[in-house]
């Protein structure tokens, strides 16, 4: 990355902007967004460890399409064993269905419904396929109806067996990635038509009479894009945090055997003796996956724990949504700057940085990238979507939101300390660098999280091009950034309809 013009003072995304390069890139679909730092992705995109923000669903869904979560810090060891065993289970290909039996009621399917995006549940009678019911079937009727007396037994079903066919191939060796790819790519699109052909967006995939997921026509076109990011297994990624207190190096062991695919070890302050031992006692337990540790924002502290025993830092204080920890402490830096001087430093170590927090737009991803994260860490963005642990609500306009908090919030540390005394617990809730509610609201248009990934990726293709830039580490040295002023960055948004 080189500056068009050069700055004078630290800067934030909003301060700078992205010049367009002579580019031989003919598509935005033929760039390669892996992110290059052992984790697997194949889109640098990491959903942070916030209890509002990431879980299962959250998890299994950012995986299949090639970014990584991870688990937070909060959850007991043996609610992330049992997480992480869901997610390795679940299907890289097929999204996973709402099951529910013929007794269940409309209400329990009303109440299941907001947990996907597709909005609808698949019933079965043992593990046979009975029928669907969409939200449309359970308007107007008794709420205490069975699911037996709504359902569509004829609703149209897709057969696994072209797709299950493709993968026997390719493990038997007789298939390398990209003919598997064009093949499954093919079969998608068959898929698609027939979608579309009954005019219809979901048909859940069965092999015999058993449910192994689920297809939607955005599913299909989706699966063509996005490549999920897989294991050694071909199971779907996720990561897992532990802070730096207690016995580090038991919980890492216990993390590990868990069987997740990156550690983070993760505080708020990480450039501090507390943080240098807790990546010592996980070094030594050989973890084989990649370590990420933060936050920090200077290349003193990219030096000191990348010595530590880091392969990735996280970078940022300060410019999450749910912090803060600069109008508390005066403590932080503009994050752009702190994303180029930290990846500098990291480079020359052989390390990664994360750019965690900030980022509100699709641009502001590229140019944390830019600036030479490999992935981007994104907490409160994805916190108003179906897939995050929230329940949904209703405010009195009808506007659907889900409550999202801060990690150093009075009620994370609420969370955070249940095991400890009522004095100890209710001490360290006076000191609060977060904001302990918001609403998150859901966007009609992108309820869900891969709604905001197509967002995101789209534009960060784009970007690609413009740079002429055909991979992401192309894009770090051809970029060309330039400082703007305020009026600068407003002239970029788009105006209203009707101005």
């Amino acid at each position: 990355m080189r500056f068009l013009n050069q700055p004078v003072t630290d800067l934030t995304y909003s301060d700078v902007f992205l010049v367009p390069s002579r580019s031989t890139v003919t598509s935005r679909l033929h760039v390669d967004l892996s992110s290059g730092d052992g984790t697997g992705t194949t889109i640098p995109l990491v959903v942070a460890n916030m209890t509002a923000v990431s879980g299962k669903r959250m998890a299994e869904t950012v995986a299949r399409r090639g970014g990584m979560a991870v688990l937070p810090q909060d959850v007991p060891v043996e609610v992330l064993r049992q997480v992480v065993e869901w997610v390795k289970m679940r299907d890289a290909l097929f999204e996973t269905p709402l099951l529910m039996s013929p007794e269940n009621t409309v209400l329990d399917a009303t109440h299941l419904m907001d947990k996907r995006s597709h909005g609808a549940v698949v019933v079965v009678a043992g593990n046979s396929f009975a029928g669907v019911v969409r939200g449309s079937d359970c308007a107007g009727v008794d709420r205490f109806s069975s699911l037996a007396a709504v359902m569509r037994a004829n609703a149209l079903t897709l057969d696994a067996a072209p797709f299950d066919a493709i993968r026997a191939l390719a493990d038997a060796g007789e298939l390398d990635f990209a003919a598997a790819k064009a093949r499954t790519d093919a079969a998608l699109r068959a898929a698609f038509a027939v979608l579309d052909a009954a005019g219809t967006d979901y048909a859940p995939v069965l092999r015999g009479r058993e449910v192994v997921g689920v297809l939607t026509r955005a599913g299909a076109l989706r699966s063509t894009i996005y490549q999920p990011a897989l294991d050694a297994d071909g199971r779907l990624r996720v990561g897992a945090a532990l802070g730096i207190n207690g016995d580090v190096a038991a919980k890492g062991a216990a993390l590990l055997d868990c069987g997740v695919d990156a550690l983070v070890v993760d505080t708020a302050h990480g450039h501090q003796e507390g943080m240098v031992q807790a990546l010592r006692a996980v070094r030594t337990l050989s973890p084989g996956v990649p370590v990420a540790a933060g936050n920090v924002v200077s290349a003193d502290g990219v030096r000191e724990l990348v010595a530590a025993g880091a392969d990735i830092i996280k970078v940022g204080v300060g410019p999450g949504a749910m912090c803060t920890t600069r109008m508390m402490t005066a403590v932080g830096r503009p994050q752009f700057s702190a994303v180029l001087e930290c990846s500098t430093a990291a480079a020359g170590l052989g390390a990664h940085v994360w750019a965690d927090g900030g980022v509100r737009y699709p641009r502001d991803v590229a140019l944390a990238l830019a600036a030479g994260a490999s992935q981007v860490m994104i907490g409160s963005w994805f916190a108003g979507t179906y897939e995050s642990p929230g329940d949904l609500h209703l405010d009195a306009d009808g506007r659907r939101y889900k409550e999202s908090f801060g990690m150093a919030s009075a009620r994370a540390v609420q969370n955070r300390t249940l095991g400890e005394a009522a004095f100890e617990r209710a001490r360290k809730g006076l000191f609060e660098e977060g904001i302990s509610t918001s609403k998150m609201y859901l966007d009609p248009a992108r309820p869900g999280v891969e709604d905001l990934l197509d967002m995101i990726t789209s534009g960060l293709r784009s970007s690609l091009s413009y740079a002429g830039a055909a991979s992401l580490a192309e894009f770090r040295e051809r970029a060309l950034v330039g400082v703007q002023s305020a009026a600068g960055y407003e002239e970029g948004r788009p105006l209203p309809q009707g101005w």
